[in-house]
């Protein structure tokens, strides 16, 4: 700076010097101003010299000059006193003045020595304890001993202050978390001060006291609290395990860790912070943890029916809960100290287990929650609804967990078995009369079929049986054979019928029925009953009865020669064989329908007669009637003789045999009648008008009482001429066939 204006001058001298010169010549008669007198010159900053100097009239400004030999520095200053600043610490200066007015400058003053004072030294502080502060500096040049002073910032209390020749000094029995002032300076041989350097620290807080500390098992997680410590910024909670360090800072007086681990031991400890640093750790508060939720656990039903917990034990684990909670709400648990415990179980039910461990902070998280189906129930009520031959039909009620049933029957080696959701089941295909052991197991998806159902006996209704011959003995009995095809079964054999049905039993191989109607045809089943139920019927053989003899039969004498067999319809009868026989001979007649005119017949003989009742199949019934005796023959020459007026005797010649007879005499005033006495072969008719002609008919009289018409009719003209008996005139006779009358 010195050599810049020290050179410019030089450099610009001519210019300058010309015209100062230009100046001189025209102001020639004004002169430079007064040079000034330093009064003195002292330093109280360590970069600056200050100057005072008697004023000079007419100067505006003066211009201070210090140089130190290496370096000038000038400043301009209005009037006294100045002060040259941008000096160096500890340098010795001499010091000149000039006078600046309109006119020039003047002349440099006589020089003044003066020194600047000793740098300020540079302070480094720090709190190392809650109650001293640690002022630390480099040391200053040509200095020989420090002062150091420390007070509250806010300027209350006491002022310590010290002098030292070190470069560093502790002020102790501070107040905690207080910010001080400190001032310093150091001082030369003379004992002059040097410049002074303040600062600010706070001492560093105490530890927080009161530490309590609250544990949250829930979640995991410690709520830290403390009295507040004076001066702290803020605070820093640490947790400490031999495997983790957790922590949480706060301004407040308390703190929350969270994430804490389960099963572990911390030590919680508060440290109190400032800007001059933190607190000594407070004596660690112990902490442990809820235990973690026992793991490794097994579950098995042994026997069934009793559930059986284990579990691994755990760390800071005092007692163990094992809680066991079945799907329809119902919840048991048991305390314990073991690692195990037992539960009773029961069969289909889905049960949800958790194993809590215990201590004094609480219960541990929760773990795993396990579940365990026990085996669906097995069908206690299993009732046949249908069994046959080869099929039994099942039902159960449903059962709890069940999601499947499986029906197994079992003889010997053959299996037969069917699975369905439904609790009813259909065995078929099965033998008949066999016994099978059923069993219905149930099965759930996850735990399988429950083999411990208990199986029942069933046996299958009985085999059919099989017809082997159907047969009728002398006395219309039925006796059906057949082959037996079970064990202690009772047979029952059925004809079928439109006219009804027929039974017969046995325990053996065959059995009779009598009383079947004739003509019917029927069907012969049969079946096997045992106490497991009925068979199904055999095939069934057709049984056709002989036709039904008819039951009534008439013989009618049509002619002397003649006669008509009439008979109801016999039931099942299609062709009849009428058979009269008698000594004499037979007669015979088949027709289809229900009577037959037979000719060649004898007067006067006893026919037996003889029906058969033919099926359409052929099978006949002998029909035996009570025997028949044909008519007497017809009298031979009957003859009227006149008895009397009014009488009439009617003579005939009896036929072989004895025999009745009756005669009629019809004319057209009457018709008059007579029968013999018992052996005669006349009778007589009183009181019979004459003049008239009368037909006379004599035939023999059946035992039934009925008078045979075929016999031969005769005509007579009874007069009235005279009165001398036999006067009668024949005219003729009438065939009693075609009513014809023949003359003679």
């Amino acid at each position: 700076m010195s050599n810049r204006m020290a050179g410019g001058p030089k450099k610009c001298w001519p210019l300058i010097g010309f015209s100062l010169i230009c100046l001189k010549m025209v102001a020639s008669a004004k002169t430079a101003p007064e040079i000034p007198t330093i009064d003195q010159a002292y330093s109280k900053i360590s970069n600056s010299i200050t100057v005072e100097w008697a004023t000079v009239p007419g100067a505006t400004s003066y211009l201070l000059t210090a140089e130190d030999g290496d370096t000038v520095i000038e400043t301009m200053v209005a009037n006294s006193p100045g002060t040259v600043t941008g000096l160096k610490a500890a340098t010795l200066y001499q010091i000149t003045v000039r006078s600046i007015s309109a006119t020039g400058r003047s002349q440099a003053s006589p020089p003044k020595q003066a020194k600047t004072v000793l740098a300020a030294p540079i302070l480094e502080v720090s709190s190392p304890s809650p109650d001293s502060i640690l002022v630390q500096w480099e040391a200053v040049y040509m200095a020989i001993g420090f002062s150091v002073s420390i007070m509250r910032a806010n300027g209350l209390g006491r002022i310590w202050k010290e002098n030292t020749t070190s470069t560093s000094l502790t002020f102790t029995s501070l107040e905690a978390g207080t910010l001080y002032t400190i001032k310093a300076y150091a001082w030369n041989a003379n004992g002059t001060p040097g410049d002074d350097s303040t600062c600010n620290q706070r001492t560093s807080p105490r530890a927080p006291a009161n530490i309590q500390v609250s544990f949250d098992s829930g979640a995991l997680k410690a709520s830290v609290s403390w009295a507040p410590t004076e001066g702290a910024f803020n605070y820093t909670v640490m947790a400490l395990s031999n495997s983790s360090e957790l922590s949480c800072r706060t301004t407040l007086s308390t703190c929350t860790i969270s994430s804490l681990q389960c099963g572990t031991e911390y030590l919680i400890s508060v440290l109190a912070s400032n800007d001059a640093g933190s607190s000594k750790s407070t004596s660690a508060e112990a902490l442990k943890t809820v235990a973690c939720a026992p793991g490794r656990v097994t579950i098995r039903e042994d026997p069934p029916g009793h559930l059986s917990v284990a579990w691994s034990d755990v760390d800071l684990g005092d007692y163990y809960v094992a809680f066991v909670k079945s799907d329809d709400g119902l919840e048991v648990h048991c305390n314990t100290s073991l690692t195990q415990c037992n539960f009773l179980s029961e069969c289909g039910f889905t049960y949800f287990i958790s194993v809590f461990a215990y201590n004094k902070a609480g219960q541990s998280p929760l773990g795993d929650v396990f579940n365990y189906t026990t085996a669906p129930c097995c069908p206690t009520d299993i009732n046949p609804v249908l069994v046959s031959s080869d099929r039994v039909e099942i039902v159960w009620s449903p059962v709890r967990g069940a999601e499947l049933y499986e029906t197994k029957a079992v003889d010997g080696f053959t299996v037969a078995e069917c699975n369905d959701t439904a609790p009813a089941c259909t065995l078929s295909a099965l033998e008949c009369d066999t016994k099978y052991n059923i069993t219905v197991y149930s099965f759930s998806e996850v735990r399988g079929s429950n083999m411990s159902c208990t199986s029942q006996f069933i046996t299958t209704a009985p085999c059919s049986p099989e017809i082997k011959s159907v047969s009728k003995d002398a006395f219309s009995t039925i006796n059906v054979h057949w082959r037996p095809t079970n064990d202690d079964a009772t047979y029952t054999v059925t004809a079928q019928g439109e006219t009804g049905l027929f039974w017969c039993s046995s325990r053996g191989e065959s059995c009779a029925m009598a009383g079947l109607p004739c003509g019917s045809v029927f069907s012969i089943t049969a079946v096997a009953e045992t106490q497991a139920g009925r068979s199904l019927p055999s095939y069934s053989v057709p049984l056709e009865t002989a036709p039904c003899c008819p039951a009534g039969l008439t013989v009618t004498q049509v002619t002397q020669s003649v006669i008509n067999v009439s008979w109801t319809v016999g039931t099942g009868a299609q062709t009849y064989v009428t058979v009269l026989e008698s000594h004499t001979g037979q007669s015979r007649c088949l027709t289809h329908q229900n009577q037959c005119l037979l000719g060649c017949i004898s007067c006067g003989v006893n026919y037996t007669v003889a029906l058969k009742a033919i099926s359409a199949t052929g099978l006949t019934a002998d029909c035996t009637y009570r025997s028949y005796s044909s008519s007497a023959c017809c009298p031979l020459g009957v003859q009227l003789y006149r008895l009397g007026p009014n009488g009439i005797r009617i003579y005939w010649q009896a036929s072989r045999g004895s025999a009745n007879y009756s005669t009629d005499l019809h004319g057209s005033k009457g018709i008059f009648t007579c029968a013999p006495s018992a052996g005669l072969s006349f009778c007589d008719v009183t009181e019979i008008p004459c003049g008239d002609v009368y037909t006379v008919m004599v035939s023999p009289v059946a035992e039934t009482g009925l008078k045979l018409t075929f016999c031969p009719k005769k005509i007579y003209s009874v007069t009235c001429s005279g009165s001398t008996l036999g006067m009668v005139i024949y005219r003729g006779k009438r065939n009693a066939q075609n009513d014809t009358v023949s003359h003679r």
